[in-house]
């Protein structure tokens, strides 16, 4: 059993920076994502994607952002059930809430925050008529290890920045590399589709465009698919088949928790804390719904802020906290007073 002050569900941008704020009131926080990499929708959809309305950034790709946050929250040492998704919630006294997962991982928080994004992400699989029965036997739709394909002839499939970044990266780790899309042009970053063309001619990398895969074969295990090229088929061998479509965004189990739901998002009092209809129980981000709501990477850090503020005081009642400013006490500082952080500044002025 995990045990936590916070447990956030979703490690976006939002769910880690989370982290950091309740770090800086001495909150431990712990972290369930379905996907097997923190980043959400930034690392699994478009980690190359240039993000432009953070502060302070005039630019920043949305990997460099994920691992920057990371980095934030490093110090203060949050826990990850990754590759696993949230189906129940129970508050089971007045203090503490239960969550299980789909594996069966029990958590127990003081708190609940939900900052699951658009809702959990289910791959958009290719309608091909026996793929169900290679799951997990040759069909991957995340890379969770890549050292799985160690040694490997693999076939990626799609036109996207998850497609050509796999592509790239697994082109030193697998024994064979065959990228296919529907058409010539990528959807992805330029220096990717560059990369790629690179390693097509270098002979690291087998290229088919436009090209589909319309079969799959294998006994037990996949073995080949039969693709669709220019109005002919043609068969490839091959270890492992990932189709990398992009991900579908579902509110999923969450939807039966008891909360108030209005058009696929969670609404919540915007007015105090963020707070749902279930005390303890709150969602940030752009999980939640409230009149005016910006679903913007920078509300969702003012939701987050906010909202850490109102779970120390509910867990603390009657302790007076007193708002400080990192510029003044620091990261470390935050267990202080303020008299002393004003006496550390007068010493460096003086």
């Amino acid at each position: 059993m995990i045990t936590t002050d916070i447990l956030i569900i979703g490690a976006g941008p939002t769910g880690l920076f989370t982290v950091f704020e309740a770090g800086l009131l001495k909150l431990k926080c712990h972290i369930i994502d379905a996907l097997p990499q923190p980043g959400g929708q930034l690392a699994e959809l478009y980690p190359k994607k240039p993000i432009f309305d953070i502060p302070g950034y005039p630019s920043v790709n949305a990997g460099e952002l994920v691992d920057n946050l990371m980095e934030q929250i490093k110090q203060f040492q949050p826990g990850f059930t990754l590759g696993e998704t949230a189906v129940s919630l129970n508050k089971i006294d007045d203090v503490w809430f239960e969550v299980v997962t789909n594996k069966g991982t029990l958590h127990r928080a003081k708190a609940v925050a939900i900052a699951g994004g658009l809702g959990t992400f289910e791959p958009r699989k290719p309608e091909l008529e026996n793929i169900s029965s290679y799951e997990d036997k040759g069909v991957e739709y995340f890379v969770k290890d890549p050292e799985l394909f160690r040694d490997k002839k693999i076939l990626i499939a799609g036109g996207g920045d998850s497609a050509l970044d796999w592509t790239i990266f697994l082109s030193d780790v697998a024994s064979e590399v065959t990228l296919i899309h529907r058409r010539n042009e990528f959807r992805g970053a330029l220096d990717s589709v560059e990369k790629v063309q690179e390693l097509k001619n270098q002979g690291k990398v087998n290229l088919i465009t436009p090209g589909e895969v319309v079969a799959l074969k294998g006994d037990g295990h996949i073995q080949g698919v039969t693709v669709q090229k220019e109005g002919e088929q043609v068969e490839i061998e091959t270890d492992y088949f990932i189709p990398l479509f992009g991900l579908t965004p579902k509110l999923g189990e969450i939807a039966n928790w008891g909360l108030n739901i209005e058009k696929n998002a969670i609404v919540v009092n915007n007015a105090l804390d963020y707070q749902t209809n279930i005390d303890g129980v709150y969602a940030i981000g752009d999980v939640n719904t409230y009149p005016g709501k910006l679903k913007l990477i920078l509300c969702g850090f003012h939701e987050a802020t906010l909202m850490c503020q109102s779970i120390y005081n509910r867990l603390n009642p009657g302790k007076k906290y007193v708002l400080k400013y990192t510029t003044v006490s620091g990261v470390d500082g935050f267990d202080g007073t303020r008299k002393e952080a004003e006496k550390a500044v007068v010493k460096k002025i003086h």
